[in-house]
């Protein structure tokens, strides 16, 4: 081969590898190009869309896995506060959720209310006796009916299945109920959050605004009903003496009860993910309730009071008798049975993972001291 065509070869091969690197690196840049692209483009929607997704979907366990220092005694020690943390995170939503999620949920709803002004809980327990009222309204309305077709006992126990219409109002508009909130608001005071008094404060507005909203529902709505003839006199003195046809202390345990039954309702409540199984739960909580006659101190309230104004057989001593009692037994129901109890399940659960965090912290020191030299 010629010098020349040597050169010329040579040249040649040249020039056709610097156009195949020219062309790797154009494919090369389309390549960066492509992914500056679609990074620009489809990343701020997939960015968008997880947010989206957050705020779509309810999230139950903000309350819990939301919790700072301030919302727990300050006499409480760090390591304790990790452990309520700990065991109170309940991200599972395809899960019921767990017993420390439910109370540390509920002692940090407590802890809202007591932070609201005064008027704001007077107002929101004022309505919840308005609205509680509805149950009578309906009960009455059903006895006065079904009566006319059968006995007088058949027709209470029948006409007491709507007990519920107003509960489910009350519970899930929110409104200030007290047997509702008796165990719930006491959750505070019993992990050292809150002061003694200030939940007796708290209970007396919201037992005011409760039976002032009750009573103003009696004048009003009920005498109502009596000139809409959908009941009557008669009528209501009747199932006033179903209500009141007990001794003291038989009023009172079955107020114990219809307490406890009031904390578990506002237990299940607190458990439930979804409005549905709530509206659910309370129908089938407060309906027990009235098909068994137990005594439930704002509708008893209500039922009494409507005797007293229209009635013939109620005095306001028995009136004034029969609210102290089954408020006291309301009360004693919903705090020691509910609030107590499963506080110290509570307390009892974070004993036993304190215990088990301190066995693995154990373990884990034993094993790094055995592999040291």
């Amino acid at each position: 081969m010629s010098k020349d065509t040597e050169h010329t070869y040579n040249n040649s091969s040249h020039s056709q590898a610097d156009e195949i690197d020219a062309n790797e690196r154009d494919d090369k840049r389309l390549i960066d190009d492509k992914r500056l692209i679609d990074d620009s483009v489809y990343q701020p929607s997939l960015t968008e869309d997880k947010d989206i997704s957050k705020t779509a979907i309810p999230d139950d366990t903000e309350a819990t896995e939301s919790l700072e220092d301030e919302d727990f005694s300050e006499d409480m020690s760090e390591a304790d506060k990790e452990t309520i943390k700990k065991v109170a995170n309940d991200d599972n939503l395809s899960q019921a959720k767990s017993y420390a999620s439910i109370l540390v949920e509920q002692v940090m709803d407590a802890k809202e209310t007591f932070e609201r002004s005064l008027g704001s809980l007077f107002t929101s327990a004022f309505t919840a006796g308005l609205e509680i009222g509805i149950s009578f309204f309906m009960i009455l309305s059903a006895f006065a009916l079904l009566s006319g077709v059968l006995p007088s006992q058949y027709a209470i126990v029948l006409a007491s299945l709507l007990y519920p219409i107003g509960f489910i109002i009350v519970v899930i508009g929110q409104s200030l109920l007290f047997t509702e909130q008796t165990s719930l608001l006491s959750l505070p005071v019993l992990n050292k959050i809150e002061p003694l008094h200030k939940l007796l404060r708290l209970w007396g507005i919201v037992i005011a605004g409760n039976i002032v909203g009750g009573c103003l529902f009696a004048a009003l709505m009920i005498g109502l009903g009596l000139n809409m003839q959908l009941f009557s006199v008669s009528d209501i003195d009747t199932y006033a003496e179903h209500i009141l046809g007990f001794r003291w202390w038989v009023i009172f345990g079955s107020a114990i009860l219809a307490g406890w039954m009031m904390g578990v309702t506002a237990w299940l409540v607190t458990s439930a993910r979804d409005t549905l199984s709530r509206i659910v739960l309370v129908a089938l909580i407060t309906g027990s309730i009235g098909f068994l006659g137990l005594h439930h101190s704002i509708v008893g309230n209500i039922e009494i009071f409507s005797a007293l104004l229209y009635g013939n057989t109620v005095s306001l001593g028995r009136y004034l008798l029969f609210l102290v009692v089954i408020l006291v037994g309301n009360t004693v129901g919903g705090v020691v049975f509910v609030a107590v109890l499963k506080n110290r399940t509570f307390l009892f659960q974070i004993e036993k993972v304190k215990e088990q965090t301190a066995s693995e912290q154990a373990e884990a020191r034993s094993s790094i001291n055995t592999r040291r030299p």
